[in-house]
């Protein structure tokens, strides 16, 4: 009680750094270390696996999140019981997953006084959680939490996830029936609205499946990968959905969602199941348990933009993220930046003018899928062991967020993005 009776006595003395003023953000990214700084003590994730066809095709999501828990408190050592807030995104299960949530906690190993709830933030689920749970340590409410993300899309993707009665008077209403367009659909438009050839998406998108067949077969996603062993007694190890397609097997491949489009089955996002839990608590609180650091949660920012082109979101938020933070794009190391389609990660790199090769080095959710719920979690168990490799120092995670693809319901479509130091 007394850490969070001076933390937030430090949010109120003259120069301090918070999380919600972009003013005092200005020099947090280049700060000395602060005993009020929110870290990172641990991020993994399970195999990602084919909706529908792969590994965990017939795996409970509260069952692979159980057991991402239960290797995360292996791997940390601490005592189940000191975490005070559990966070999960969700995008696709019934009940909005806070169900599934609280017994995957609870089978995992935390006990009865350790809560937990859902959040769905739509594809950016995960990554919300890590965000609320780091400015929940920064604003003193609490010392310690983790900010997970599950999705099964073998078994709750589709129109089962959408509300079936809508307001025909909100329909009516232009901008809030916008919100009902295909995701498909917003990666054609982003296309045509900003010239993104067939040509450049799929370029983009054989370079993201190289890049991850190479990081598989170099290990480098061992790491960040927990094995999970299924009710059955099979060990899953690896992500099952990567795959090596040439230029001209690219080339061939039919638009999916529109006659004459250039969004196919080959430069866009896979259906995918699993899960990623990320630990994260106050620094001074690390050191008294005994706890080492990985890295330093720096900001995060949420921007809205239209529904119709969801896809430039990252284009909108990261100027103002890096800005939060008193970072360059030339300052950053390595960019995790969500592949939803091929269309809108081109648009927007070409837009921010990122160097291409700092972006996603290990390959992304075009090659090794986005299990919705999971991606944002999952992204910050991929970014921080590549930052160590590469010997970088700041990370950026970044996606565009919709309802899931195809599916005709949601909410506000926005974009997330957070800042990592290591």
């Amino acid at each position: 009680m007394s850490e969070r009776i001076s933390a937030i006595q430090h949010h109120l003395l003259p120069g301090s750094t918070t999380l919600s003023s972009a003013g005092a953000n200005a020099v947090l990214a280049k700060a000395p270390k602060s005993p009020d700084d929110v870290v990172i003590i641990e991020a993994i994730r399970s195999p990602l696996c084919k909706g529908g066809k792969g590994a965990f095709k017939e795996t409970h999501p509260e069952y692979i999140m159980g057991e991402v828990f239960k290797a995360l408190i292996k791997r940390t050592g601490i005592e189940p019981g000191i975490v005070q807030d559990i966070q999960v995104g969700n995008v696709c299960m019934p009940g909005a997953g806070v169900t599934t949530a609280r017994m995957a906690a609870l089978y995992g190993g935390f006990p009865n006084s350790v809560p937990a709830c859902a959040v769905n933030r739509q594809c950016s689920s995960g990554l919300a959680t890590v965000g609320a749970i780091a400015a929940a340590i920064k604003a003193g409410f609490i010392d310690i939490g983790i900010g997970a993300g599950v999705e099964s899309m073998s078994m709750y993707y589709g129109m089962n996830a959408v509300p079936t009665d809508l307001s025909p008077e909100v329909l009516a209403y232009g901008p809030a029936a916008d919100v009902l367009t295909p995701m498909g659909i917003t990666s054609e438009n982003v296309a045509e609205q900003f010239g993104v050839t067939r040509a450049e998406q799929d370029a983009f998108a054989l370079r993201s499946h190289t890049l991850a067949a190479k990081a598989a077969k170099e290990g480098l996603f061992a790491e960040e990968i927990v094995p999970i062993k299924l009710p059955n007694g099979t060990v899953v190890s690896a992500d099952d959905g990567i795959r090596l397609p040439t230029a001209e097997i690219l080339a061939k491949l039919r638009p999916a969602f529109k006659p004459n489009g250039s969004s196919t089955a080959g430069n866009s996002s896979q259906v995918t199941d699993g899960a990623a839990a990320v630990l994260l608590c106050r620094r001074s609180y690390a050191e008294k348990k005994g706890l080492k650091p990985i890295a330093r949660f720096l900001g995060f920012t949420a921007i809205g933009c239209p529904p119709t082109i969801m896809g430039i979101g990252p284009a909108v938020a990261i100027p103002a993220a890096l800005q939060q933070v008193g970072l360059k794009l030339s300052e950053i190391g390595i960019w995790e930046i969500n592949e939803a389609f091929a269309s809108q990660a081109v648009y927007c790199v070409k837009k921010l003018g990122i160097p291409v090769e700092k972006v996603n080095p290990k390959g992304g959710a075009i090659a090794f899928g986005h299990p919705m719920g999971a991606t944002g979690a999952r992204q910050v168990a991929t970014l921080l062991p590549e930052l160590r490799r590469k010997k970088e120092r700041f990370g950026v995670i970044s996606m565009c967020v919709g309802i899931g693809m195809g599916v005709a319901a949601g909410k506000d479509i926005l974009n997330i993005l957070n800042i990592f130091a290591i």
